[in-house]
């Protein structure tokens, strides 16, 4: 048995991605048919050779985040049955279990149920951007009602659900993007505020907003020198979690002292049980309750479209999530 795949044999721009016809993996746990993927930043920094691991070439795999249904399972399994829809967990390296694939066998941990009622293209969009909110505001900073929380690059997956978020505990975001061209599109999402970082001073904007106090918290995907701007933005206090690192400089840190820094690694969460049951209780309630609604950016059919996703995720003119939607032939 074959199955098609997504690889890449050498680091470089999205034309590196191939889609190609590849033993399907051994006996494992619960082999998945895979029916939308989720597109995330760190693929594109794993794919040019800028990720914190290094791809393991040639033929690397790549993709933290899917949406499929059980097709079979290993002995022992109980968690799973055929015909169950779930989610890849994102608690894998992609070099190894990457889900840009038709079909792919993961291990029984390396899976989450999907809420009941979501579609693919939905399911696909939601744990990983969600979880990184969720974990990484909440669990680890600390986040509450009433706070006020700044959140940067605020149109990208992870920014549209950190707005969600944030309103679901019942907190206030403010959002920061870096043009005014998006500022609609965030504000649509409830955000509170939106500083537009290349035309408005943030951390003078946080302290008038928050009527001179300073934020409670910030979640920042962007770290490098700005990070330390980031942090003159919180009250005395405050806490600043780190959770990317989209401008490869090194981290400088505000002398806005006392402040907690967190630098937040989603995987490490994720491959926690406790960590993952929580994260599922909240991501599914709110899905049902409609206070969390996945913004998709675009959808794009068929392996083949890739690489088109990937350029549209570098290009930064999207809002949200992208989608690829695979395509099975029929036999």
């Amino acid at each position: 048995m074959t199955t098609r795949a997504v690889l890449f044999h050498e680091l470089g721009g999205p034309e590196v991605l191939s889609v190609e016809e590849v033993p399907a993996p051994g006996p494992g746990e619960v082999l998945v048919r895979v029916e939308a993927i989720g597109l995330n930043r760190a693929e594109a920094l794993f794919r040019a050779g800028t990720y914190y691991y290094p791809a393991r070439l040639p033929g690397s795999r790549l993709g933290y985040e899917a949406a499929g249904t059980v097709e079979a399972v290993g002995a022992g399994v109980t968690a799973f049955a055929p015909g169950d829809p779930v989610l890849a967990a994102a608690n894998f390296e992609f070099g190894e279990f990457g889900v840009y694939a038709e079909r792919v066998v993961l291990p029984e941990e390396y899976l989450v149920a999907r809420p009941a009622g979501v579609d693919a293209v939905t399911g696909a969009a939601v744990w990983l951007t969600y979880f990184t909110a969720y974990g990484g505001m909440v669990l680890t900073g600390g986040l509450r009602p009433g706070d006020h929380v700044v959140i940067t690059g605020a149109s990208s997956g992870v920014g549209t659900a950190a707005v969600q978020t944030a309103l679901r505990v019942g907190a206030v975001p403010i959002a920061a993007t870096r043009s005014e061209a998006k500022r609609k599109a965030v504000l649509a999402l409830g955000a509170a505020h939106v500083v537009a970082t290349e035309t408005g001073d943030l951390a003078a904007e946080v302290r008038r907003i928050t009527g001179g106090r300073g934020a409670d918290l910030v979640f920042d995907a962007i770290g490098g020198p700005g990070f330390a701007r980031l942090g003159d933005a919180l009250r005395p206090g405050g806490t600043a979690v780190l959770y990317g690192w989209l401008d490869p400089r090194p981290v400088e840190l505000s002398r806005n002292w006392p402040q907690t820094v967190h630098a937040y690694a989603n995987g490490e969460l994720a491959r926690t049980e406790e960590g993952r049951r929580l994260a599922a209780g909240f991501i599914g309630s709110g899905l049902r309750d409609g206070s969390l609604a996945p913004v998709v950016a675009e959808v794009f059919d068929g392996l083949e479209r890739i690489a088109d996703a990937h350029r549209l995720m570098e290009s930064n003119a999207h809002t949200g999530k992208i989608v690829v939607r695979v395509r099975h032939q029929r036999h």
